[in-house]
């Protein structure tokens, strides 16, 4: 990291936008049932006020790199930031199912836009130190996650508007603006914020390279488990018979334990620095869990296993992009090539174990999809991982 800037803005910078990729879609979930009665809205209308910011992550995250590469990480950042602000603000003023949505549609884009880019961000600016600042990112995400889960309903209660509980996030967008907008000015005039960039201008997302593909497919196949689980576990607890708040409290664990996850990895890769290593052991941790629900052994602890299975497994692809690039415009678009597919193939979860289950009358099956799901992940990141070149490993163990 260049000695001319804070690295406490640089690292403030970073975790408050990380922080805002996730408040305005998981604030959606806990208040929906009183939003579907207010406005009337279908069960497929709602849906599609998660589904659509995840597509948004598959559609924008491309674009994003491209055009990071003519005006600079930090400027499109801070744009994207803008619009997570706006679209979550917007929704003190929804009073339709269409209006609604165009908020989930721009907020969307932000964090399509974001989620990529603060991967180049990390690669210019903490070269030195990724592991550790991946954990940061990390971190800030599953605590954004916990936040607007955990505290939305409270909000909606308290203020007695589900527009309030739902808007009053944007608050944190604003907040985080304001550090990149400093940020920038204090970078404007430096080499880092030209020169680089410039250098950087003809990176290129790599639809063509094996190698991006297998990243591409590890990452959607987690994704796909995360939002199926996300989505489909409470009803997946109260089919075997507990209560509707036990089940609401075994999602809460599966969201929390994921907050210590990511600096648990950075510890684990400090004492081992193998990717491959700590990729198979969480997908093996997850694994267990989906077992002991398909058996119904202790759902609580099952959640606890997957949760720290995701959490890390979401820490460990994070890094690997910027293990396999040698500049932050080229880790920027092959972040951005992992999570537009990727989540792409993420939102297809919830849908596909929701027709299994209509189908059937019956989540076994739907469990022992997920399971699949995670032995296919397994392959894809032992062939992502498994052969990497001697010089680069010798680099990452001396990053790690």
């Amino acid at each position: 990291m260049n000695k001319t800037f804070s690295g406490g803005l640089l690292i403030a910078a970073l975790f408050l936008a990380a922080l805002n990729l996730r408040l305005s879609i998981n604030s959606i979930s806990p208040i929906l049932e009183s939003i579907r009665n207010d406005l009337n809205m279908s069960a497929w209308q709602a849906s599609l006020l998660t589904t659509i910011p995840v597509l948004c992550m598959g559609i924008f995250s491309p674009l994003a790199a491209k055009i990071s590469g003519r005006w600079g990480l930090e400027r499109v950042i801070s744009w994207s930031l803008l619009l997570i602000g706006v679209g979550t603000l917007l929704r003190f003023v929804v009073d339709s199912t269409i209006s609604l949505i165009i908020t989930a549609f721009i907020a969307g884009a932000g964090i399509a836009s974001v989620g990529p880019l603060l991967s180049g961000f990390i690669k210019r600016h903490f070269s030195s130190n990724v592991p550790s600042m991946i954990a940061v990112y990390t971190l800030a995400l599953t605590i954004g996650a916990a936040l607007a889960s955990g505290l939305s309903a409270p909000i909606q209660t308290w203020l007695n508007s589900w527009q309030e509980g739902l808007a009053i996030w944007g608050i944190l967008g604003i907040l985080a603006i304001g550090v990149w907008v400093l940020l920038i000015r204090r970078i404007k005039h430096s080499t880092e914020m030209g020169a680089d960039d410039k250098a950087d201008k003809g990176a290129k997302i790599p639809w063509g390279n094996a190698k991006a593909w297998l990243l591409t497919l590890s990452f959607g196949l987690l994704a796909m488990l995360f939002y199926s689980v996300t989505a489909w576990l409470p009803p997946m607890i109260q089919s075997m018979g507990y209560s509707k708040w036990y089940a609401a409290n075994v999602l809460t664990i599966f969201a929390v334990v994921q907050i210590p996850a990511g600096l648990l990895m950075r510890f684990l890769l400090k004492k081992i620095p193998s990717r491959l290593l700590w990729l198979l052991v969480a997908s093996t941790v997850e694994l267990v869990g989906f077992i002991m629900i398909m058996f119904n052994i202790q759902p609580w602890i099952a959640a606890m296993l997957i949760g720290l299975g995701a959490g890390t497994l979401f820490s460990l692809n994070l890094l690997l992009p910027i293990d396999m690039t040698g500049n932050p415009q080229e880790a920027a678009s092959w972040a951005a090539m992992t999570q537009s597919v990727g989540y792409v193939i993420g939102a297809a979860g919830p849908l596909i174990l929701g027709w299994i289950h209509d189908t059937t009358h019956s989540f076994s099956i739907a469990i022992i999809g997920m399971i699949a799901v995670n032995l296919l992940m397994i392959g894809f990141q032992y062939l992502a991982v498994s052969k990497k070149p001697k010089k680069q490993a010798e680099v990452n163990v001396s990053n790690a």
